[in-house]
């Protein structure tokens, strides 16, 4: 696979994982199955596609395209994409759509942006029931019906909870959950005007009871019922028949729930009566110091708020006509929040924060005039920043599919504890104390949370997506992390002591005392071989300025042809021994793609030979011509 195409791409676009890519050979003719994909990542976070490189069994190779097939394949595209019959909606600008030169090949990119809540589903064809698709870890997917109806839901401009119910009244309103609403009410707004309402009225100014204007029909709405409904009137086939809300308290492990509440008939399970019950739960979870401000003592921090936050924005998003419920769960050291549907705005949207699409309108409006939600898209700010203060780290967001769910993670642990410190130098030695903050919390993560991806220190870090990328790649060619899995699905895990195969694998001195004495029997074995072959290190400066200035014509030259590169990096290699990192620097290239397409076929076909060639993946492994070798 080019790497130079992929780090291309990700610059371009800005990927993280809140994008895909998908390479297609386009040697036969444009590909049928561009338009399944097509609508797979528009209705997804979307991607890019790339024509002209075939991809088989993780590798990828650069066909190319003729300027001829360029001009074809650019009007099918176009035609394609302006027929409804082909496909139902055009998503793409003609700046979406360029002619890219890699490798000394042609190739054609497409980037397929997000479509909109309003604008799904995107599918292809002229039903979409068989012919709407979604992304995931291998590809595209065939939505079910009921996916494609819940994106047609997500898209009515009317919010689902407006639904005006047939057949309901105020019989199965649940009166003691109104009246402590009401006393909510006059605590958060005081002498409010709704708070001397008649129950049907102040159900009509939140939202819970709708006259329609146009059809003249008037009654109890989804929202009136999900908030204050009595549960047997919830869970009516009419109503909403798959709602499932649930409480989950884990703090002894030796039980399985120190405390649970769910729909068992005991109580009214309704929204409120959730959030009133569940919040005092909650709320004790978190530390409460004492703070003055003036002469009143204030018990709710900035963590208390995000963490209220979070517990509503679960409620008003959620698709109560989705599976598996809103689901709350305490633990000693962390809380998660989870919800039926999908996000209504891009990952990346909710990470900037400043966008919000709210499924449940009326629902945020009940909540907003009690304290809770935020109604100006700055409920994800309010959540990263409550937990900000305490310094903690940050929440954790993650949407699954089959069933769709939203599912958002609080952990209540220090950024860098003191513990996982202790375990990182234990196995990398002192040198952990001179890596870059980034980088340190890469690690640290990757050690609390047993994996580490790029969108997860999108979370944590202000770094550019494509910063994060090249950190990572640094930190597994450094021998700190193992990366699992392929591109867009990349996770890193900590390097362990196993896999160090000796101190002399690592990118450090052996002298730390955090790794075992028995490492020193493993590298006194191994005698090094310098003489006439150096190192760079070994080097005086003029040798290395003889090497650049030797370097110079191919690192001016960004499309050079192979075969100067190739015989440039043996001319620099012809008396030396130089890693990757070097020889990118010196021909200012990219260093997987240097890997990728010169310094890994060249050792192959006997032009290259390795330092150590027992231990191939050496982080610090070098290359230097195979004729300078005996």
């Amino acid at each position: 696979m080019s790497a130079d195409l992929l780090d291309r791409i990700l610059e371009a676009v800005q990927v993280g994982e809140t994008t895909d890519w998908e390479f297609k050979s386009a040697k036969g003719g444009f590909p049928g199955s561009f338009w399944e994909t097509y609508s797979a990542m528009a209705n997804s976070e979307g991607g890019v596609v790339v024509l002209g490189v075939r991809e088989q069994g993780g590798t990828a190779d650069l066909e190319g395209l003729t300027t001829e097939q360029i001009a074809r394949y650019q009007k099918t595209l176009w035609d394609g994409l302006n027929n409804h019959g082909h496909v139902s909606l055009n998503l793409l600008e003609l700046r979406n759509v360029e002619v890219a030169e890699v490798g000394g090949v042609a190739l054609l990119v497409i980037r397929i942006p997000r479509a909109s809540r309003t604008q799904r589903p995107v599918y292809a064809g002229a039903n979409p029931f068989g012919s709407t698709y979604r992304r995931r870890h291998e590809g595209d997917y065939r939505c079910t019906d009921a996916d494609v109806r819940r994106m047609f839901s997500d898209a009515d401009e009317m919010p689902p909870d407006h639904r005006i119910l047939t057949g309901f009244s105020m019989d199965d309103i649940d009166g003691p959950s109104v009246a402590q609403y009401r006393q909510r009410l006059r605590a958060a707004k005081g002498e409010h005007p709704w708070v001397a309402l008649s129950d049907r009225d102040l159900l009509e100014r939140l939202g819970g009871w709708r006259h329609d204007r146009s059809s003249g029909d008037e009654g109890l709405t989804l929202a009136g019922l999900l908030m204050f409904g009595k549960d047997q009137a919830i869970r009516d086939p009419n109503g909403a028949p798959n709602y499932f809300v649930d409480y989950r308290e884990k703090l002894d492990p030796a039980l399985r729930w120190t405390d649970r509440m769910y729909p068992d008939g005991t109580w009214e399970a309704n929204l409120f009566q959730f959030y009133s019950r569940v919040w005092t739960k909650l709320a004790s979870g978190l530390p409460t110091p004492f703070q003055l401000e003036g002469a009143m003592r204030r018990d709710v921090t900035p963590a208390h708020e995000a963490l209220r936050e979070a517990f509503v924005n679960a409620i008003i998003h959620a698709d109560y006509a989705g599976v598996g419920g809103v689901v709350v769960e305490r633990y000693p050291d962390r809380f998660i929040v989870e919800n039926p549907g999908t996000l209504l705005v891009s990952v990346e949207q909710y990470l900037a924060g400043g966008v919000s699409e709210c499924r449940n309108k009326s629902l945020q409006q009940m909540f907003l005039m009690i304290g809770g939600g935020e109604r100006a898209g700055s409920g994800a700010d309010k959540i990263r920043a409550g937990w900000r203060a305490q310094h903690w780290r940050a929440p954790r967001l993650e949407v699954r599919s089959e069933p769709d769910r939203v599912r958002l993670t609080l952990p209540m642990i220090s950024l860098i504890p003191a513990e996982t410190l202790d375990r990182l130098r234990h196995v990398f030695g002192s040198r952990v104390d001179v890596l870059a903050p980034a980088e340190l919390q890469a690690l640290a993560t990757a050690d609390v949370e047993g994996s580490v991806s790029n969108v997860r220190l999108q979370e944590l870090l202000t770094d550019h997506p494509v910063e994060i990328t090249r950190m990572l790649s640094r930190l597994c060619e450094q021998g700190y992390l193992i990366s699992d899995n392929k591109r867009r699905w990349t996770t890193y895990r900590i390097t362990s002591p196993g896999q160090l195969q000796d101190s002399s694998h690592l990118p450090w001195d052996s002298s730390h005392k955090g790794l075992d004495s028995s490492h020193k029997s493993l590298d006194s074995s191994h005698k090094e071989e310098r003489p006439a072959r150096r190192p760079w290190e070994a080097l005086s400066p003029e040798e290395q300025q003889a090497l650049s200035q030797q370097a110079e014509v191919i690192a001016k030259t960004q499309r050079a042809r192979p075969e100067a590169v190739r015989q440039t990096i043996l001319e620099l290699c012809r008396h030396y021994y130089l890693t990757v990192d070097q020889l990118a620097a010196l021909l200012s290239r990219n260093t997987a793609g240097l890997r990728d397409r010169y310094l890994t076929p060249m050792t192959k076909e006997g032009l290259l030979r390795l330092r150590y060639p027992e231990a191939p993946n050496r982080p610090d492994q070098a290359y230097t011509s195979a004729d300078t070798i005996p």
